[in-house]
């Protein structure tokens, strides 16, 4: 028998406690494009210095319901609150210190779809969590599809917290709030190199800045002519008018070490064997690649040479 149920659309937030997930769920809800009093319900697996006023969100059809272990989000808890509240839409506030594998999916009825995953991060403490708990962090944010960096104070540490999200969450998007009174800690980064000229060329110490800059705003990309020095990787089962020129990476110690390039398209193969290194000189087109699980710049191949091995062929942020 078809299911004749409408989706019903999940909303994740997580991020470390004290980040400002529930402020941002309350802001959400005020949001006249996003709740128009809908049955809503909020699953809370966490209490922090901020509160729901109960009172208040039910009187805007908005009902919460709390966890307090993570053993509890069961198939059955799930159904109970699908038969309670019948609700619209539903909102997961995860605690900050739970693993991401205790929210499946696959508890949950039929026709709820987790749509998107948002995660707060403070700009205060994410410093000292990064140095000391990385891969925790990582695990917060990796399967994030907005992560929100609140408390902002200072532009430098700002772009380079979007380089290390970006290292292993490249779909992401990532946006900013500044803290009372530092509104300019929000200034677009100056980018060392010109996108005005007829061929853009990346010097080598510049590679990781255009690649970030790239993988975020591939539309201001799309038609440039881009010219920079890269190794070369032959993806498997690609074929061999396709190849990766890119560079390796390491945020802080070997065991980060990553290699990040963009897909290259040529009409004719490409004879270069892997880790040649190569200079490439390439129009960006902004184009489907399901690596990217949407559009994202794609280099067209003008021409490849032997390039020259850096003096440091590692590229730091």
């Amino acid at each position: 028998m078809a299911n004749n149920k409408a989706d019903i659309p999940v909303y994740v937030f997580t991020g470390i406690i004290e980040s400002g997930k529930t402020s941002f769920i309350r802001d959400t809800l005020k949001d006249p494009g996003f709740h128009t009093n809908e049955k809503t319900v909020i699953v809370c697996c966490e209490e922090g210095i901020e509160e729901y006023d109960s009172e208040e969100l039910n009187k805007k059809n908005v009902f919460i319901e709390y966890v307090n272990e993570q053993e509890d989000l069961t198939k059955d808890f799930w159904k109970k609150i699908d038969n309670d509240y019948k609700p619209v839409r539903v909102m997961v506030e995860y605690n900050g210190v739970w693993t991401m594998d205790g929210l499946d999916e696959d508890n949950m009825p039929e026709n709820w779809n987790i749509v998107q995953v948002i995660s707060t991060v403070d700009f205060t403490t994410y410093n000292s969590y990064w140095k000391n708990m990385r891969a925790f962090i990582k695990e917060q944010l990796l399967l994030s599809d907005m992560i929100i960096l609140n408390r902002c104070t200072d532009q430098t540490k700002r772009n380079e917290f979007r380089r290390n999200v970006k290292l292993f969450n490249k779909k992401a998007q990532i946006g900013y709030e500044a803290a009372p009174g530092y509104e300019n800690a929000l200034a677009e980064e100056e980018l060392p190199f010109d996108l005005d000229q007829e061929v853009v060329t990346i010097e080598d110490d510049d590679y990781g800045i255009f690649f970030m800059d790239a993988m975020d705003n591939s539309k201001k990309y799309d038609g440039k002519t881009v010219k920079f020095n890269a190794l070369v990787y032959h993806p498997p089962k690609y074929p061999n008018t396709m190849f990766v020129p890119g560079r390796f990476t390491m945020t802080c110690c070997a065991e980060d070490i990553q290699f990040l390039g963009m897909m290259c398209k040529s009409d004719s193969p490409v004879e270069y064997p892997d880790r040649t290194w190569i200079t490439v000189t390439a129009k960006i087109r902004r184009e489907f690649l399901k690596e990217y699980r949407g559009k994202g710049p794609v280099l067209h191949l003008i021409s490849a040479e032997l390039g020259t091995k850096p003096d440091d062929d590692l590229v730091y942020f």
